[in-house]
């Protein structure tokens, strides 16, 4: 490819999207001097790029059939082959598809990315790979990850797995609609506002956020990089801690890692509970969205961690209720500025750039029509904050997440973990094709008041099948100090060994 140095009209178009005014003299003047840096680009061009191997043999799969399409939950089959030994040796994966495998398609759940076929594995499909597992497809997701239901996808609506016609959660649908429904054996999730969590909750399945930073993010498109997380979906806790113990640990690649703590959270399985102390989250009940059989189930769940052994007590984060508020101006000014404007990528972070995906994504802008309303909203309330407030409340944002840390970590230091339901209600019936767009939003929002403030903290949390109710699963999470995964997972072992979570 060669590069078309600039021309006349093309720097008058730029200097007056910038607001500047220049002369005709001026406009070439400054055309004549950069000139000489275009030259930079192109021996930038010459040298290539510089990406890790990929090391599994594979072929593009196919795009299945209805009949070969349980739940309306893959995008793409596929079967590729891990190393011949590991721990996950036999095991199938669904992978969320905003992760890279090269070769394979890849649209994010969006019409604009239809068509794009990355040229890298994700460092957690290279991971996955080298402990032996099998790579069964790309599970369909949200349009770009931006709804918490399963219904905005370009090309599917993905079913619940224990109710058709009602929602599997989101963004990570297809992945929990496979792994509860038992397609596969275990999945990757995205999680920037509880997209693991949501998914789990709603279609009965175990579904880790790890500790911002404890798994790379290389290699999956970003929202905004400070909310970025991918993790753990599977049918059972062993299997969670299996798969994190596979992809855990810093690849170099990824600047949301700073000296990632990473435990044997297989062995912890067995570790002794009844020295625990759970503390209830007074500020995780009662919303506006709280159905009474939901909550009723989780309060109902303290009685069995204290036949564990383990110390139950109510305690209280105030600030907790206003993480939903924290949260929105994050996402939504993160998506536009990184996701949207940046094409992907952004700029001004160390590590590894999908160029292929930045250049891909970049056609959005000729398709912008197409997006889905739970982009367009998010892109114009945060261009409206950037053009008039300058962005301040973003930083505001940031800054008191901080503090919402802080006082997260006050309770956690007297507490080993906080108990709290993961979603208010269950799984939501999917709006009619002719819903208004108030309904059409509020299934993909309601359900996150008590998710999106691990996002802001980055401390773990998982969502554990807890009960059925009227049909439908219905979750608790469990929330632990950064790096201490391992103490959710002997916590929730030990509950899972306690009985059959769907006669709770």
């Amino acid at each position: 490819m060669t590069i078309e140095k600039p021309n006349h009209e093309q720097i008058k178009a730029i200097a007056e999207e910038f607001g500047m005014t220049m002369s005709s003299a001026q406009i070439q003047e400054y055309l004549d001097v950069m000139q000489g840096y275009v030259t930079d680009y192109e021996t930038v061009e010459s040298m290539g790029d510089y990406l890790p191997p990929v090391v599994y043999p594979r072929s593009p799969g196919y795009f299945p059939p209805e009949n070969d399409n349980p739940f309306n939950a893959w995008y793409v089959k596929t079967d590729i082959q891990g190393a011949p030994e590991g721990p996950l040796l036999g095991k199938s994966v669904a992978l969320k598809d905003n992760i890279c495998v090269a070769d394979v398609p890849m649209m994010n759940g969006a019409s604009t990315l239809e068509g794009y076929v990355p040229d890298v594995d994700a460092t957690i499909v290279t991971r996955i790979l080298d402990a032996g597992a099998t790579i069964a497809g790309k599970a369909h997701c949200e349009y770009l990850c931006a709804s918490g239901s399963s219904y905005t996808n370009s090309l599917a609506t993905v079913q619940n797995p224990h109710r058709e016609g009602f929602s599997a959660g989101g963004s990570s649908s297809g992945s929990g609609a496979l792994v509860a429904g038992g397609v596969v054996d275990i999945a990757i999730g995205g999680d920037q506002g509880g997209s693991i969590r949501i998914p789990a909750a709603y279609s009965g399945c175990y579904g880790m956020k790890p500790t911002f930073g404890l798994v790379p993010y290389t290699g999956v498109m970003p929202v905004d990089t400070s909310i970025d997380h991918v993790g753990p979906m599977t049918q059972n806790v062993l299997d969670n801690a299996m798969l994190l113990q596979a992809i855990a640990g810093e690849d170099g690649l990824d600047p949301r890692q700073s000296n990632p703590q990473v435990d044997d959270y297989i062995n912890a399985l067995e570790s002794d509970v009844s020295q625990l102390r759970i503390g209830l989250l007074s500020e995780g009940f009662g919303s506006n969205q709280a159905e009474s059989d939901v909550e009723s189930k989780v309060h109902a769940c303290v009685g069995i961690f204290e036949n564990l052994g383990m110390h139950v007590e109510t305690v209280s984060i105030p600030m907790h209720r206003q993480a939903p508020a924290l949260w929105i101006p994050i996402a939504s000014e993160g998506l536009t500025s990184q996701m949207m404007d940046g094409n992907a990528m952004g700029t001004g972070w160390r590590g590894m750039y999908v160029t292929s995906l930045q250049d891909y994504h970049a056609k959005w802008r000729d398709q912008v029509d197409d997006l889905d309303d739970t982009v367009i909203i998010p892109m114009l309330l945060a261009r409206y904050f950037q053009k008039h407030y300058n962005g301040k409340y973003y930083g505001y944002a940031q800054n008191l997440a901080r503090k919402l840390c802080d006082a997260y970590d006050k309770v956690l230091d007297e507490f080993d973990l906080l108990m709290m339901p993961t979603v208010p209600m269950k799984a939501t019936p999917l709006p009619p094709p002719d819903a208004p767009l108030s309904l059409y939003i509020q299934h993909t929002s309601e359900m996150g008041a008590n998710v999106c403030s691990a996002n802001l903290t980055g401390h773990p949390a998982m969502s554990i099948p807890c009960g059925m109710s009227d049909g439908l699963p219905v979750g608790l999470m469990l929330v632990a100090s950064k790096w201490q995964e391992s103490t959710i997972y002997k916590a929730a072992y030990a509950f899972e060994q306690a009985g059959d979570w769907r006669l709770m």
